[in-house]
């Protein structure tokens, strides 16, 4: 007996609304990009969350957090990054950035 996988975060989202943004989220971006070997899973993840918290895309942050330390990042790690992209890509960026990374670990 085989187990069905549990729904994608993209396809309870989207799956009837944009079936293709859905594949290349989850067979692309998921799939391809993220399983490449030229980065560890614990540097892509801070990767990402570097750029998510610059874009100010909070609601994605959410999420990358919690990946992020499943692949290894500290909290501490997290939080510096943040602090120092506040630098870079602005002060309210990385405030935001860095409410949403409180909450997530709080939680």
């Amino acid at each position: 007996m085989t187990q069905e996988k549990e729904p994608s975060g993209a396809q309870k989202a989207f799956e009837e609304f944009a079936p293709d943004f859905v594949h290349f989220t989850d067979d692309v971006l998921f799939g391809q990009v993220w399983p490449r070997t030229e980065l560890s899973p614990k540097e892509r993840s801070l990767v990402t969350v570097s750029v998510l918290a610059t874009l100010g895309a909070t609601d994605q942050l959410v999420y990358h957090l919690g990946l992020a330390k499943e692949n290894g990042n500290t909290e501490a790690e997290l939080i510096e990054a943040i602090t120092h992209i506040a630098f870079y890509a602005g002060w309210p960026r990385a405030m935001s950035a860095m409410t949403v990374a409180k909450q997530v670990f709080a939680a």
